[in-house]
C-alpha cells in the first residue's frame, strides 16, 4: 500500500513540474488580459479569412451545407472583443491589419481573443506577424499537453501547459504576445507590425496534426466537425501602437531618404504612385493576405505610375538595393 501511494505521489509531482507556464484566467499568476482593460489603445481594422475544413481528416464531412467552417462573418474580428466571432476551421487562417502599426514596447504588445466557453475548453492557434505584409514570422510556441491520448472534440486542456498559442484563455480574456521575442528576426521590423496572422491548430495526434516550435504535437479539441469548427477568432487588441517620428512603415528607417507618395488614398479604384529620390526602383503591390498582386520594375525618380485595383486593402512596397518602404492603401 505504501509503495502504491509513493508511486502516485511521484507521478503527481512530475505532472505538476511539467506545468511551466501561466495558468488559466481565474488563477493567480495568469497573463490573461480582460477585454475591457484600459491598456488596449486600438483594435484590428481590417481582416481577410481563408477558412479551413470542419474536419481535415474527412474533407467530405459537411455542416451547415459546407465542408468548411462557416460560422460568423470575417468582419466580426474587427474592433473590440465582444464575443462575436469568425470560425477558421482546421488550419484556417485570418490576417488582420491595423490603421496604425503595432510596436514593440515594454511587456506584451497585443493580445488575441477567442470565445472558449470555459477555462479548459481551449481551441488554439499559432500567431505570426509581418511588417510588410509579405514576410511573416511565427511566435515560438510550446505545448506540454500529453500526447498519449487524444483530447477529443470536447476534451479539457490546461492553460498552464501552453505558451505562445492564441486561445489559451477563455472568452473575454486575451492571450498576450510580446514582440521582443522576435526582435532579432531578419526581415521583420518589430517596431512597425502591420499584419497579424492567426493559423488554426489541428489538435489531431495523427499526421494531419499541428506541431509546436519544439516539434511536439499540439493536443487540443479535435475533431470539431461543426460550422463553428476550429479556432473562433473574436478580436486582436493593440497595447503598444507605433508613433510616427519620421520613420516609415516597413524596413526603411528614414522617410526623407526614400519617399513613396500614393494618391488618392482612400481610392475608388485608380491609385497613383509617385517616387522621389535617385536611382531606379521596383514596386510590388500585395493584398492584405500578403499575396503578390502586381510588380513594376525599373521605376524612375518622380515617375508617376497609375494602377487600377479592386476593392480591398493593399500594401505598396518600393525597394532599392538597400531599403524596403511600404504604404497601405484602401480601395473602396
Amino acid at each position: 500500500m505504501n509503495k502504491i501511494f509513493t508511486f502516485l505521489l511521484v507521478g503527481t509531482s512530475s505532472l505538476t513540474m511539467a506545468q511551466s507556464y501561466a495558468p488559466s484566467a481565474d488563477q493567480a499568476g495568469t497573463t490573461a488580459i480582460k477585454a475591457d482593460s484600459s491598456i488596449f489603445v486600438s483594435w484590428a481594422t481590417g481582416v481577410e479569412v481563408n477558412r479551413g475544413y470542419i474536419n481535415i481528416s474527412d474533407t467530405n464531412a459537411v455542416a451547415g451545407g459546407s465542408n468548411r467552417a462557416s460560422a460568423g462573418e470575417p468582419q466580426n474580428a474587427i474592433g473590440p472583443s465582444n464575443n462575436a466571432i469568425v470560425s477558421l476551421g482546421d488550419l484556417g487562417e485570418a490576417i488582420l491589419t491595423f490603421d496604425t502599426p503595432i510596436t514593440n514596447g515594454d511587456g506584451p504588445d497585443f493580445a488575441v481573443f477567442e470565445n472558449g466557453f470555459s477555462h479548459t475548453f481551449l481551441e488554439l492557434a499559432h500567431v505570426e506577424v509581418s511588417s510588410d505584409g509579405i514576410h511573416f514570422v511565427r511566435f515560438p510556441s510550446h505545448s506540454e499537453t500529453q500526447t498519449d491520448t487524444p483530447i477529443g472534440g470536447f476534451g479539457a486542456v490546461d492553460a498552464s501547459y501552453l505558451y505562445n498559442l492564441a486561445g489559451k484563455y477563455k472568452s473575454g480574456f486575451g492571450t498576450p504576445f510580446d514582440l521582443e521575442e522576435l526582435k532579432n528576426e531578419q526581415g521583420l521590423n518589430v517596431n512597425q507590425i502591420t499584419h497579424v496572422k492567426i493559423i488554426d491548430v489541428v489538435g489531431s495526434l495523427g499526421s494531419e496534426g499541428t506541431k509546436d516550435a519544439q516539434n511536439n504535437m499540439i493536443n487540443d479539441p479535435f475533431p470539431t466537425p461543426f460550422a463553428s469548427g476550429g479556432f473562433d477568432l473574436d478580436a486582436v487588441g493593440v497595447i503598444h501602437e507605433y508613433e510616427d517620428s519620421g520613420e516609415t512603415t516597413g524596413l526603411s528607417t528614414n522617410q526623407h531618404e526614400l519617399s513613396l507618395h500614393i494618391f488618392p488614398n482612400p481610392s475608388t479604384g485608380i491609385v497613383n504612385i509617385r517616387t522621389n529620390g535617385v536611382g531606379e526602383k521596383n514596386i510590388l503591390i500585395s493584398n492584405s493576405l500578403g499575396q503578390k498582386v502586381k510588380t513594376i520594375s525599373d521605376v524612375q525618380p518622380n515617375e508617376v505610375i497609375q494602377v487600377e485595383l479592386p476593392k480591398g486593402i493593399y500594401f505598396i512596397h518600393i525597394e532599392t538595393q538597400s531599403k524596403l518602404e511600404s504604404r497601405k492603401v484602401v480601395v473602396r
